[in-house]
């Protein structure tokens, strides 16, 4: 394929009077934002509510703290509808680290066990997941997925890790690194029949799938809201719907400790909870300025355009196929093989971020998997096609010429 075989951009999104999308966020002038999958952006709208509310813990402290476990219990219930859960089966919590960290104090212990993850599971996955594993005095087993696995084939690759000394799954729902969905219903199905407690890390879900939790039979999820769903950061969704919840309890204790799962993580002490107090005004603004479905297929069809653009470039420029095969690929993220040996390891992929900020004043993820650098690209409403082009027109090229540089080293 080569750039004059390319589909037609998808139509920006305006706001209601007319304005870019991108009006109704505060995000730099002159830099190209495409990682939104990372850090999230939050819209003026929800800013200026938290704001709001923080002159109110000033103004009088004493009745804010007194009043903020009836607060952050009425903010849960938007959150869970917008997840289509029970709000006594969610808890709000920092972000989906917090999430996993409060999962990995409580899970019963299994002296000796392994703790199941996947080589597609970021470093904060893996690294909590090994400090239980010294708790228990067992170990982590890692199943390997390839990048292409279909579900059949992902589902197989994962069970196959599942056996008599599993304490604990942890799969991602929408892999960070990859950027692919693994076939999380099934897998959870099979630790089910075990007996296995199951954790799902959907850090990215929340605002890309419409309904997560359908189907899933398991433990816990954690999702983070301040990403797709656009809220202030330090805001996450714990969601447990088996007996295993009533062992969980907020990383920090305070006065909420005695009472029951979820209320007891009502009362997260002085920590700033504004950000989620403030998460269903951004929730809300996305669903009353476009509707959320509309949303979904906007980002979606961003990112396949995006995907073919800057993979058409790469793959014109240097003479290889740059399209890559991810089998179960997310709604508004996606891969582009970048020329090596740029991004072949963890930190060379964080190095080259820093790069391209600040040379190309593009901010974009760079990743790698398997020895091998890619793009992530992950787009929002905000974003428009021109975006893509620039980095297509801009980007690529450059990463040609640091690729060939480094070859030649």
């Amino acid at each position: 394929m080569t750039t004059t075989d390319l589909s037609p951009a998808p139509r920006p999104l305006a706001l209601a009077d007319g304005r870019p999308a991108a009006a109704a966020w505060p995000l730099q002038l002159g830099v190209v934002h495409l990682d939104h999958a990372s850090w999230g952006a939050v819209p003026l709208v929800a800013q200026t509510q938290q704001n709001r509310l923080r002159r109110q813990v000033e103004a009088w402290p004493g009745r804010w703290f007194a009043a903020l476990p009836a607060r952050v219990a009425a903010a849960r219930r938007p959150v869970a509808g917008f997840l289509q859960v029970s709000p006594r089966d969610l808890a709000l919590v920092p972000d989906a680290g917090a999430g996993r960290s409060v999962v990995y104090a409580s899970v019963p212990p299994r002296p000796g066990g392994e703790i199941l993850v996947t080589d597609h599971a970021d470093s904060g996955v893996s690294m909590g997941a090994q400090r239980l594993a010294r708790r228990w005095g067992g170990q982590v087993r890692t199943a390997h997925v390839p990048l292409d696995a279909d579900a059949d084939t992902a589902y197989a690759c994962v069970a196959a890790g599942l056996g008599e000394a599993t304490g604990l799954v942890v799969i991602d729902h929408i892999t960070s690194v990859t950027a692919r969905r693994m076939p999380v219903r099934r897998i959870a199905r099979e630790a089910r029949k075990l007996g296995v407690p199951v954790l799902v890390d959907g850090a990215h879900v929340p605002g890309l799938i419409k309904d997560p939790l359908s189907g899933l039979d398991c433990d816990f999820w954690v999702g983070d809201l301040h990403r797709f769903g656009c809220a202030p950061r330090a805001t996450a969704a714990l969601v447990a719907r088996t007996d295993l919840r009533e062992d969980l309890f907020p990383l920090i204790d305070s006065r909420g400790a005695p009472v029951p799962f979820p209320d007891r993580f009502d009362s997260p002490g002085t920590a700033d909870a504004t950000s989620c107090l403030a998460t269903p005004a951004a929730l809300a603004f996305i669903e009353e300025m476009w509707g959320w479905e509309t949303a979904r297929t906007y980002m979606r069809e961003l990112a396949d355009y995006g995907e073919e653009i800057i993979g058409a470039a790469l793959s014109e420029l240097t003479g290889d196929d740059c399209r890559v095969d991810v089998g179960m690929p997310a709604n508004a993220m996606r891969l582009v093989r970048i020329p090596s040996p740029l991004a072949a390891t963890a930190a060379e992929a964080e190095t080259l971020r820093d790069r391209v900020a600040q040379e190309l004043g593009v901010a974009a993820a760079f990743t790698s998997f398997g020895g091998v650098g890619y793009l992530r690209l992950s787009t929002h409403v905000y974003n428009t096609a021109a975006d893509l082009e620039t980095f297509a027109e801009r980007g690529v090229p450059a990463l040609w010429a640091w690729s060939r540089k480094r070859s030649r080293e």
